[in-house]
């Protein structure tokens, strides 16, 4: 069996869901789910310290380190040495979700079992799939990795949508307010909605909020990156207000913000949050 690392909460998600969960060797800070990972040792940690600051307070400080071309992770070379893995799960698409670039690149130099590494950056659902199915190949687990694509695919051929499309403005962060990006509009589209503001394979760009109020939103859905429901239902409730708008808190590390296998799951989640008046 391979020794697998995983730096991306998505990954470690992927693995689980294709059976491979006990040959896991370490995880980063992020990796929450299933709750059995939290016993994993932890190899990479922000270096920044964010807890207890506003979102003003996490945008400011993320801006400030990126401009000064200083990574967001640190990486414990040490224990990524002492765990010896076989294959190593990370992503090189966004700097703010997970250990990429010269932190990662010179930590691996100093491995000595030289481990295969995987780079995940999906920018649409077919990406997400294609990701899943690499992993699966990566730890010799690509026939689970394709009938759990085809899982998803079947769940969603099955997927009631409401009579009407809904207009909806998604917020990936709310102060400043982000837009959707990525796959999260094509999930609103098959969910039954349309998100003027939102950017389909493309990063979620700041907004205003007269952005906002100008797309005239009947549903806000309140999805802070990084973020669950507890939290994203704080946010939700000191929103400034958005006529007409009913606005929805959603669990967005489970369903939107990690590309892995629950994005179905997030699909009718908002096919159902739609169907509401």
């Amino acid at each position: 069996m391979p020794r697998i690392l995983s730096f991306l909460p998505a990954a470690t998600e992927i693995v689980h869901a294709l059976g491979a969960g006990n040959e896991l060797v370490g995880r980063s800070h992020e990796c929450d789910y299933p709750a059995s990972v939290l016993e994993l040792p932890v190899v990479s940690k922000p270096a920044l310290a964010l807890e207890g600051l506003s979102q003003a307070e996490v945008d400011r400080a993320v801006a400030d380190r990126l401009a000064s071309g200083e990574s967001l992770y640190m990486v414990d070379e040490h224990l990524l040495d002492s765990l010896a893995p076989d294959v190593i799960l990370t992503q090189d698409l966004c700097q703010v979700c997970a250990p990429s670039g010269n932190e990662l690149s010179r930590a691996l130099a100093s491995i000595p079992s030289h481990p295969d590494v995987l780079y995940l950056t999906p920018r649409t659902l077919a990406e997400i799939d294609a990701n899943i199915v690499e992993v699966g190949r990566a730890i010799g687990r690509e026939a689970e990795a394709r009938a759990l694509v085809a899982h998803n695919h079947e769940r969603l051929s099955r997927l009631e949508r409401p009579a009407q499309r809904r207009r909806v403005a998604f917020l990936e962060w709310t102060d400043p307010p982000f837009c959707a990006g990525h796959w999260v509009p094509e999930m609103i589209e098959l969910a039954g909605g349309e998100d003027p503001l939102g950017r389909a394979g493309a990063d979620s760009v700041r907004l205003t909020w007269d952005e906002v109020h100008a797309s005239e939103p009947e549903v806000v859905v309140v999805a802070p990156c990084g973020y669950g429901l507890a939290e994203a239902a704080r946010l939700a409730g000191a929103l400034p207000e958005i006529p007409g708008a009913r606005v929805v808190p959603v669990d967005a590390n489970a369903y939107f913000a990690r590309p892995g296998p629950r994005y179905a799951e997030g699909i009718e989640l908002l096919a159902e949050i739609f169907a509401e008046r």
